[in-house]
């Protein structure tokens, strides 16, 4: 009999380790091991732990995700990091396989892995293709406006969501659409940067708005600044070519921005424009709009924040370092 790969989620109590946990627990053909919660914060038996099992899968705040990190020891075991920590780290590998033909490769044969944030997923999906085949140049002046569930923030942010609720009860009072981020610089920005291959940062503002879950990344193309722009229909094309053999990216039909009614977001995959409509899924959709008269173009990502933008993705990573089916245990 063969045995199970043992995967061991340090901080699975967290949002996204327990998304990731609920994910794994249903499946049979690995082995979760977990550590007594009296000794979560006894070095040496994590790091006991760490080196015994297969694959770890880290749902940890950035320094704790680091700490970990140093306690490998092992040549054999394989690290999905969901934290920020390492996401363009020397040594690691970005576990966003759609990105470009090789990634699912790096992947599989990688020891450390970092999972993708969720806008960067977003961002990527959209503006990716068009970098990589020339559509729009590296020093091309890029904006991301974004947003996201507030289950996006963690513990924190849920918290302080229901709290508000909880003393707004019996009035008209909604928890604030939130821009933030202000300061410039947000940590996803870094990875935006370096996997887009963008010369300069895009210039990134996130809100969170008030539902839980599920997420919008809008890119705003002033084509117009270009001394060829590319009509609607060729961007459209060189996305949908470019994801052809993919099964976690979806490329909507072609939006004319001139034909939509009212210039509403109603689109032809979902009955509703929300956010939230890929909740429950590891599906990335992306939208192209787009008027050739005003040379003007949106490019639209919508996905869960804790699907592809978080555990689904860990899953879809844990399967290729494993070699298994990359659907396994994913809609």
């Amino acid at each position: 009999m063969i045995a199970k790969p043992k995967i061991f989620i340090d901080g699975e109590s967290g949002t996204t380790g327990l998304q990731i946990y609920s994910r794994l627990n249903q499946r049979d053909d690995i082995e979760l091991v977990s550590i007594e919660a009296s000794k979560r914060k006894d070095a040496s038996e994590r790091a006991k732990l760490i080196n015994a099992v297969d694959v770890v899968i880290l749902c940890l705040p950035d320094d704790a995700a680091r700490e970990a990190v140093s306690l490998v020891s092992s040549t054999t075991v394989k690290i999905l990091d969901a934290s920020s920590a390492h996401r363009t780290a020397n040594g690691w590998v970005y576990g966003f396989p759609e990105l470009n033909p090789e990634q699912r490769k790096k992947i599989a044969s990688a020891q450390f892995v970092s999972n993708p944030g969720c806008y960067p997923t977003g961002f990527l999906a959209c503006i990716r293709p068009l970098i990589a085949k020339g559509l729009l140049k590296s020093n091309f002046p890029i904006t991301v406006n974004a947003v996201s569930g507030y289950s996006g923030g963690g513990k924190n942010l849920i918290k302080q969501y229901h709290t508000f609720h909880e003393q707004e009860a019996g009035t008209e009072s909604l928890y604030p659409y939130g821009i933030y981020g202000l300061q410039f610089g947000h940590k996803h920005v870094k990875e935006m940067h370096y996997y887009s291959e963008l010369a300069s940062p895009p210039l990134f503002v996130p809100a969170v708005g008030d539902f839980e879950q599920g997420m919008l990344v809008q890119v705003p193309l002033p084509l117009w600044s270009l001394d060829n722009p590319p009509s609607g229909e060729v961007i459209h094309q060189t996305i949908v070519n470019y994801y052809q053999s993919e099964k976690f990216v979806q490329v909507a039909p072609y939006q004319d921005s001139t034909l939509l009614r009212d210039g509403i977001f109603l689109d032809a995959m979902s009955t509703t424009g929300y956010a939230y409509a890929m909740n429950g899924t590891n599906i990335v959709q992306v939208f192209v709009f787009a008027n050739d008269t005003t040379k003007e173009a949106l490019l639209v990502a919508r996905l869960d924040n804790l699907g592809k933008g978080a555990s689904g993705a860990a899953i879809q990573n844990l399967n290729i370092m494993l070699g298994f089916p990359e659907e396994l245990g994913l809609l």
